[in-house]
C-alpha cells in the first residue's frame, strides 16, 4: 500500500505578492471511526469486540486521568502522549500567567513501530482519471470501495 496524495493551488498569505504555489496535499482516503478500529483489532488480534471497546475505553479514561495532572504518557512502541499548551510571549517576567496562555493541546510522539512505518510507505500521486484508486474493504465489512474524487 501507498499513502497518495493530490497536488492543490494554495496562495501563501506570508509573502507580499500572495503567490499562487502548487503544493502536494495528503488525500485521507476514509477516515476510521471506533468502530471500525475495534472490528479491525478484534480480527487481527482475535479478541471479543467488547474486550477490545473495553480495553480502549480504559486507555482512553487513564490517559485523561494521568494528562490532567501534566504526566507524559508512554504506550511503549505506539508513542507517548503528553499534555501542551502555548503561551503569548510578555516582555516582563511578571506579565507572564494563565492569562497569557492559549492552544491547549495533546502532543503525541510516535514510537518506533509508527515512524519506521511511516518512514518506509511508498507515496504515490492519486491519479484522478483512474478508476483503480480503490481502497481494500475492511475486515468489519465497512468503509471499502471506491475513493471519493478529491476535486468535489
Amino acid at each position: 500500500m501507498a499513502l497518495r496524495y493530490v497536488v492543490k493551488k494554495t496562495t501563501f498569505g506570508f509573502d507580499k505578492e500572495k503567490a499562487e504555489k502548487y503544493v502536494a496535499r495528503p488525500f485521507n482516503v476514509v477516515n476510521v471511526d471506533f468502530k471500525m478500529l475495534c472490528n479491525q483489532v478484534t480480527a487481527v488480534g482475535f479478541v471479543p469486540r467488547g474486550v477490545v471497546k473495553s480495553v480502549l475505553d480504559g486507555l482512553i479514561d487513564s490517559l485523561k486521568t494521568y494528562m490532567e495532572i501534566g504526566a507524559s504518557v508512554s504506550l511503549g512502541e505506539f508513542g507517548t502522549f503528553r499534555p501542551s499548551f502555548g503561551c503569548k510571549s510578555q516582555d516582563e517576567e511578571g506579565e507572564v500567567s494563565t492569562d497569557t496562555l492559549r492552544n491547549r493541546k495533546i502532543i503525541f510522539t510516535p514510537g518506533s513501530l509508527l515512524k519506521d512505518m511511516i518512514n518506509k510507505v511508498s507515496i504515490q500521486k492519486l491519479d484522478t482519471a483512474s478508476k483503480n484508486n480503490t481502497v481494500p474493504p475492511s475486515s468489519g465489512g465497512e468503509g471499502g470501495g471506491e475513493s471519493p474524487d478529491p476535486t468535489l
